[in-house]
């Protein structure tokens, strides 16, 4: 388990870390969510000791990071790939990771297969894509296979495949019994495998709760609802003060009633009904609405685009440029 408390960490005038509490439970795979500049970030620094908190501690397991005599035994943490090397091969960056810890050699070379870099272990880091960089360093924090994992972004530059892979890697070592804390942007991934979510803003706690209950609480709800005859169920569901979104003419999603009132509704009025059901936004959605007030950087409205010209017949698709190609592309 992981013990936050009352966590301060200033840079100047700047708080980035406020009096920051929370508690991130084994078995399970904790979601740590925030707007750019939340302190997201500078909050796993002084979990691991890299920045020195202000006040406040953490705690792994009742104890400090720096108390710990062998520290990948017990927690792994990958919080910016691009710190490796780059001089030295994949395999001789974790063969020294594993001599300062007491783990043996070999060890280095099962890791860098359980992540998929067993053909490029004797590369120079300095050739590896940005996803390569990704796998290399999570083979680092598995090599102690420690019972807590701390991951900052651990996706970035993965592609697809790579992307599933670590969400598969990481349900699998949170059902293992670990404990498992994973900061991202990419919310439709932290969606498929978080049980639990902590939510920070401005350096302050947010919400501490289980997906589904953030889902609930922030995100958007509705009834959508498919018949043949939907124009008179939409007009009793106006007609009752409900809002009505046309989709096509078969279908409506209402806003501001349950699905039995809607059935009900329906059957009162003897209508067929091809579809009733219960209609959830995304997590993405339920964030947006809860950080609403705490975003360091507030995104402009755009303005109308103007039409593509492209000087060919009306009604021709217009010609794009051929795709440029870019180094270092593979993951």
């Amino acid at each position: 388990m992981i013990l936050i408390e009352s966590l301060t960490k200033r840079f100047g005038r700047k708080v980035a870390v406020d009096h920051l509490s929370f508690q991130v439970q084994s078995g399970a795979v904790t979601g740590f969510l925030g707007p750019n500049g939340s302190g997201k970030s500078t909050t796993m620094r002084c979990m691991l000791g890299l920045d020195r908190a202000d006040g406040g501690r953490a705690l792994f397991d009742g104890k400090p990071y720096a108390a710990l005599r062998k520290p990948l035994h017990e927690v792994g943490a990958l919080l910016d790939a691009g710190y490796v090397h780059p001089g030295r091969s994949g395999r001789n960056h974790l063969r020294w990771l594993a001599a300062s810890n007491g783990l043996p050699l070999k060890r280095a070379d099962e890791v860098l297969d359980v992540v998929g870099l067993t053909s490029a272990a004797g590369k120079r880091v300095r050739t590896y894509s940005l996803g390569m960089k990704q796998r290399l360093g999570l083979a680092g924090v598995l090599l102690g296979d420690p019972h807590t994992v701390i991951l900052d972004e651990p996706a970035n530059g993965l592609d697809p495949e790579g992307i599933r892979w670590i969400r598969d890697v990481l349900v699998h070592l949170a059902g293992q019994g670990k404990t498992v804390l994973v900061s991202s942007h990419l919310l439709s991934e932290m969606a498929l495998m978080a049980t639990s979510l902590v939510v920070i803003g401005q350096g302050r706690l947010l919400e501490q709760c289980t997906v589904d209950e953030f889902v609930a609480r922030y995100g958007d709800h509705w009834v959508r609802v498919r018949s043949p005859r939907i124009e008179v169920l939409a007009s009793a569901l106006q007609a009752g003060g409900c809002a009505v979104t046309q989709l096509d003419p078969f279908t409506i999603d209402v806003r501001g009633v349950d699905t039995p009132a809607v059935g009900e509704l329906a059957a009162r009025h003897q209508l067929v009904l091809h579809e009733l059901s219960s209609q959830t936004g995304s997590l993405e959605d339920a964030f947006l609405a809860a950080t609403a007030g705490a975003q360091e950087y507030q995104s402009g409205r755009l303005a109308p685009a103007a039409p593509v010209t492209s000087g060919a017949p009306p009604g021709a698709p217009a010609t794009l440029p051929p795709p440029t190609t870019l180094p270092g592309g593979g993951s």
